[in-house]
């Protein structure tokens, strides 16, 4: 029992900790395309905030104020995006598209001009981190025999980022679904001009969900390049973005699928990172490296292959609103 306890509990542990930012980016997306606007620059918006979060923790010291900078960065592209698809009515796909493109080469230039380390930031000092929390009790709970261990072992020791993603869940699925807001918010996705009719704004609604995907998103990019990682590097976020929109669509739009999605996604990366130098049963040899990275993206493709046919999207989710005169 404790050998097998000792495998499974870090990877329990581990999952947490690699699905923070797939949910937090899930639920971003949850709100942007609950609210009628498709999404597919959380990628560029992780991005942005993760380059900002290390960028500014590197200059200042201080984690709290890269928190805040990644918010900035993220929500600065999220308005960008709101203004090109609701008050332009411009292509959403090709809006976030262009977010993605966007923050790629900007991160990338910014990096390489003001820190002169091949497009990377400085390593982050402890105190420009995020640090493990121990939950309230650990010492008293992890007594208890065998749950204890187990409760504590996987829940314990976590960074601010994870235990937000693991609460935000439960406050989406109130906002949306037993708030006002969350309910006219969700109409803007289905029935607009139901919306319109009943003298609410559809556009600040749709500017609302955004604002509140970039707000995340900045979030989710300061959890990877300020708890998991000690610093910014190009590229960081390898495709978080497009793997939690794959959740969001395989959640099917909703809070709680999209928390159970994206920790099937943390788990097959934490299994992933364990498998890297094992010998391959039989052969004596080390599973290849590529090959296990490459194992998330793959179960994406799997999955929306398999299950994209069944889920149902907002009905007028990337379709620009035009108010009836």
């Amino acid at each position: 029992m404790d050998a097998a306890l000792d495998l499974v509990v870090p990877i329990l542990a581990a999952t947490l900790r690699v699905a923070a930012p797939l949910i937090l980016a899930a639920l971003a997306g949850l709100f942007a395309e609950r609210s009628g606007v498709v999404d597919v620059g959380l990628e560029g918006k992780m991005l942005a905030g993760a380059f900002a979060a290390a960028a500014t923790a590197a200059v200042t010291g201080d984690v709290w104020l890269g928190l805040g900078a990644a918010i900035l960065a993220s929500s600065a592209l999220a308005l960008v995006h709101a203004f090109a698809c609701v008050t332009l009515r411009g292509s959403q796909v090709v809006s976030g598209m262009a977010i993605n493109v966007l923050a790629a080469g900007l991160t990338a230039t910014l990096a390489l001009a003001w820190f002169r380390q091949g497009g990377q930031t400085p390593s982050l000092p402890a105190g420009a981190r995020f640090q493990p929390i121990a939950i309230p009790g650990a010492d008293w709970i992890a007594q208890v025999p065998l749950l204890g261990r187990v409760v504590v072992g996987v829940f314990g020791g976590h960074t601010a980022p994870v235990y937000l993603a693991l609460l935000l869940v439960p406050v989406a699925a109130f906002v949306l679904w037993r708030t006002r807001f969350g309910l006219r918010l969700r109409a803007c996705g289905e029935a607009p001009g139901a919306v319109d009719a009943a003298g609410v704004s559809v556009a600040k609604l749709r500017y609302a969900g955004v604002m509140i995907a970039g707000v995340l998103c900045g979030v989710a990019g300061a959890a990877i390049s300020t708890a998991q990682g000690a610093a910014f590097s190009t590229d960081m976020t390898a495709g978080r973005g497009f793997i939690a929109l794959a959740a969001l669509i395989l959640a099917n739009w909703k809070p709680w699928p999209v928390l159970w999605t994206c920790l099937l996604f943390g788990l097959l990366d934490a299994v992933a990172i364990r498998l890297q130098g094992v010998p391959v049963p039989g052969l004596g040899v080390p599973f290849p490296v590529q090959a296990v990275q490459a194992l998330p993206y793959i179960l994406t493709v799997i999955l929306l292959a398999g299950f994209v046919g069944r889920a149902v999207a907002p009905r007028a989710v990337g379709i620009p609103y035009v108010k009836e005169r």
